[in-house]
């Protein structure tokens, strides 16, 4: 077969060859034109897709997924690489442990009948305060001391903290809430931190790793802290027994009214599940030198 080239053809059309390149090179340099402009469009694309990745990862709120009940969760980052930053959501392990943890924003009386149940089943837990629970419920905080729980900085005015990206307003943050911890009990705060609303970035992580801070999020929470529609009892048992797992830190709120009426009954049924109830030390260095371990 005969190959025909183009060059051929317009020698074979008399007069046609000038005619046609004059039209084909407009066209030619059009389709040339559109094709880097697409291209250049994709690189940018490209990387404005690289650069949100980039941003989700160094900037998340905590979630969680789970699966199976009774079996431990997933969170957005895995525990090893939480563990670069001191930060944890779960233990390892299979054994029937449970970390109760409570955020503490502001005191509606809820706080100590958590408080007389804890005490009932000798139940150690952390309390995240910020500054306005110290400042208007002084009495209670004391009481949490008094009572052998641990007292950790949830910040002084509970803000999304991923967006401090300063080390100094990290700083005041934690060291206010501390210092008027110190003012209210006398005693120093536990150096640990929950971020206000599970919102972080990896570079806050490090900014608290820096000021000594272990960092704890959870592995079972529930929607407990709308005042106007608290859960019932049975949603509340629903939730909190069919999601238990081994190494789990729970999180719960002080301020929800549900949690305050189900709590000596709600660790009476992790306690016929086989569960204990063990405090955030056991994550920390310290903690596990106080332990001998």
């Amino acid at each position: 077969m005969k190959t025909i080239y183009v060059k051929d053809v317009f020698r074979k059309v008399p007069g046609s060859g000038s005619v046609i390149w004059k039209k084909a090179v407009p066209t030619f340099l059009f389709l040339g034109a559109m094709f880097l402009l697409g291209r250049a469009a994709g690189e940018v694309i490209g990387d404005m897709r690289q650069t949100s990745a980039a941003a989700a990862l160094e900037s998340e709120n905590w979630g969680l997924g789970f699966g199976q009940e009774g079996q431990k969760p997933t969170g957005n980052a895995s525990a090893a690489e939480l563990a670069k930053y001191d930060t944890y959501f779960c233990a390892g392990g299979e054994e029937k442990v449970i970390y109760l943890t409570f955020d503490c924003g502001y005191e509606n009386g809820n706080t100590e009948p958590i408080l007389d149940a804890l005490k009932k089943h000798n139940a150690p837990a952390t309390f995240f305060v910020v500054g306005h629970f110290l400042e208007s419920a002084p009495e209670i905080v004391k009481r949490m001391v008094e009572d052998g729980h641990t007292v950790g900085n949830h910040t002084y005015h509970h803000p999304d903290m991923s967006k401090i990206s300063d080390k100094a307003s990290f700083r005041k943050e934690m060291d206010d809430t501390a210092s008027l911890f110190r003012e209210t009990t006398g005693t120093d705060m536990a150096m640990y931190y929950r971020p206000p609303q599970g919102k972080y970035s990896t570079a806050n992580l490090q900014m608290a790793k820096e000021l000594g801070y272990s960092t704890f999020f959870w592995s079972l929470a529930y929607v407990d802290w709308n005042q106007d529609a608290q859960p019932s009892h049975e949603e509340a048992f629903d939730k909190l027994t069919k999601r238990i797992h081994p190494g789990a830190i729970v999180l719960l709120h002080s301020t929800s009214k549900t949690n305050g009426e189900i709590m000596d009954e709600l660790l009476t049924k992790w306690e016929e599940m086989g569960y204990t109830f063990r405090p955030l030390s056991d994550f920390t260095e310290e903690g596990r030198k106080t332990d001998g371990r």
